[in-house]
């Protein structure tokens, strides 16, 4: 939530922020600014996109080696051009941007004003921007550096930081507590940005702050400690990212590109991990910890939005192939209640970004209490695989679309493959079935491919109800959470009410909203459910709703019922996901790109929740 990017060097800064700016608008979206140091401070900001800021800027003199931008996500105070950042301090000298929220705000303003300050905007950002101010001036003769330190150690919440001070014309200040920041390292030049995407075209190589670091930046020189003044000896990090890869590659939007990538990123997810020769499993990232892993006497999965619903997955996947109890979580709701958790409990963490806020408290309370925490997660260097015991990335790449796609499937495709091997290790499948499902996930990329040849029937359902104001999704088993997935990506970015359901629950409230304008998508493979879910289709059919079914190839009994149908390639019911949620995410896609929605940056929404 909210992108930072900042520059020092010997180019000039604007290009450099502006584009950057660009690369993180999927992090927020509400606002953008930025500030140029030359001499003095020059501050520009725009409520809207980054392009109504760049043409805002058009033609004015905005020269400078050093700067910094922003684009805003709203937390305190309505997006607007007094909100959007860069905020300046009273008396000119110090300039910041931010990502986080400062909880002790409201204390820090009534002090500041009670001593003069005054506030422009709504937003706790300016708060600190006179905390600077007020400890410069009264602190005697202290730096920038010391300055920031000394605010730091006053504030409560989280933040990723940029300052500069117009005092100390050559240096950027950067700082960071529970929001990422990461900085570029170059010849002669330094980057600092929310996530690599802005600098991967000028340096691989990068540093990742710790929570409580402080980086002092200057052209030649790079200096991290603690915000109690403990110098940092960083590691630095090369980035396995290529530019192509954050870029559309001759797709309309992110979102469709990464929906197509699936076939190629769940290859990713299981390469190097499935021994074809006995078709066993190896998950390196938790292959010290996996004896506590099978001996658990339950496992914890916590989670937020779809990450949740890949855990939903892994519920069934975990009980059904390792016999382990499973239970899933929110991780908002984990944290503020008093689990019962502790030794012998296994917790696993999902998040693409691996800095989704709620999850990172939620594995600091479980480690207190005494689990074994693993992390699964799709950013490299993120939060998330520095606070867990051990863990597993997706590979999935960068995903840009607000709206997750591909990393779901990767999610899942590791959920799949840890179950198999607790499976394995725990004798718990035969090993028949376990050939059997391993040949089976080899050959899911190349069933998605095929499911994606579909583009344009789906194209044309997605036609037909491009104007519905509510969708009802069903489900059983293994495809009850996909339901959930389904309605959670249509509201996500075409705006249209969705419900997801499990199918047996329907006559428990949800048939009371069916008629003749009431669309029903029904996954309804064939699987161990299926008599049951053909029995919702007529309960359906029988009160005139629309139905879209998702079926296994070749179905015939459900065709003839329902209106619209969506085949799928036969596999192993435990892996029928992979398959049921691509026509889903299409159908979302495409109903939202009739009703002139941005489905890469849909209303609201920012694709790191890093802040509660």
């Amino acid at each position: 939530m909210c992108g930072i990017v900042g520059y020092i060097g010997y180019r000039e800064s604007l290009p450099i922020l502006i584009n950057g700016l660009k690369r993180l608008e999927y992090r927020g979206y509400d606002s953008a600014g930025i500030a140029i140091l030359n001499g003095d401070i020059k501050v520009e900001k725009q409520k809207g996109k980054v392009a109504d800021l760049e043409n805002k800027i058009l033609g004015k003199p905005l020269m400078g080696t050093i700067g910094m931008g922003h684009t805003r996500w709203a937390t305190h105070g309505e997006p607007n051009d007094i909100n959007a950042h860069p905020h300046v301090s009273n008396s000119g000298k110090f300039v910041i941007i931010h990502n986080g929220i400062i909880e002790n705000y409201s204390v820090l303003k009534t002090k500041l004003e009670t001593k003069g300050y005054t506030f422009k905007s709504e937003t706790d950002t300016e708060v600190l921007a006179n905390l600077l101010d007020e400890i410069y001036y009264n602190s005697g003769e202290i730096n920038a550096e010391l300055t920031v330190r000394l605010a730091l150690s006053k504030v409560e919440g989280a933040y990723g930081l940029v300052i500069m001070c117009s005092d100390e014309p050559d240096q950027i200040i950067a700082a960071r507590k529970g929001s990422p920041l990461v900085l570029g390292i170059g010849d002669g030049e330094y980057f600092v940005a929310s996530d690599a995407t802005p600098i991967i075209e000028f340096t691989k190589n990068v540093i990742y702050l710790n929570d409580g670091d402080v980086a002092i930046i200057h052209r030649d020189q790079l200096t991290i400690k603690t915000v109690s003044n403990v110098l940092r000896n960083p590691t630095i990090h090369t980035l396995d990212m290529e530019l192509e890869s954050i870029e559309k590659g001759g797709y309309e939007h992110f979102m469709l590109k990464e929906i197509f990538e699936q076939p190629r990123t769940i290859k990713d997810c299981m390469r190097g991990r499935i021994v074809l020769e006995n078709k066993g499993i190896h998950l390196g990232g938790l292959s010290d910890r996996f004896g506590e892993i099978s001996s658990a006497k339950r496992i914890l999965i916590i989670a937020c939005g779809t990450s949740w619903h890949a855990g939903l997955v892994a519920e069934y996947l975990i009980e059904e192939l390792a016999r382990i109890p499973v239970e899933v979580e929110y991780a908002s709701e984990f944290r503020y209640r008093n689990p019962v958790v502790g030794p012998g409990d296994v917790v696993i963490a999902i998040s693409q970004s691996g800095e989704t806020a709620d999850t990172l408290a939620a594995i600091q309370m479980a480690k207190e209490k005494g689990a074994i925490v693993l992390g699964i997660c799709n950013v490299v260097g993120s939060s998330i695989p520095r606070e867990t015991h051990a863990g597993v990335y997706t590979h999935a790449g960068p995903e840009i679309g607000v709206a997750s796609t591909k990393a779901f499937t990767a999610q899942v495709t590791v959920l799949t493959l840890m179950a198999i091997q607790l499976g394995q290790v725990l004798s718990t499948i035969s090993k028949e079935r376990n050939i059997s499902l391993v040949d089976d996930l080899l050959a899911i990329p190349d069933k998605v491919n095929h499911i994606l040849s579909q583009d344009t029937l789906i194209k044309k359902i997605a036609y037909e109800f491009k104007e519905a104001s509510n969708f009802l999704y069903l489900g059983r088993g293994y495809n009850f959470p996909i339901a959930l997935e389904g309605a959670l990506k249509l509201k996500e970015i075409s705006y249209i009410h969705a419900e997801g359901y499990p199918a047996a629950e329907m006559k428990h409230g949800p048939i009371a909203l069916i008629d003749e304008n009431m669309p029903v998508v029904i996954v309804a493979v064939k699987d161990k459910s299926y008599d049951k879910i053909v029995s919702n289709v007529q309960e359906v059919k029988a009160r005139k709703g629309k139905i879209i079914a998702i079926v296994t190839e070749g179905d015939q009994e459900i065709k003839r019922m329902a209106d619209y149908v969506l085949e799928i390639p036969q596999t192993d019911e435990v892996l029928s996901p992979l398959l049921t949620v691509i026509p889903l995410q299409l159908l979302s896609y495409h109903i939202a790109v009739m009703r002139n929605c941005n489905v890469d940056q849909p209303r609201n929404l920012a694709k790191s929740v890093t802040v509660e």
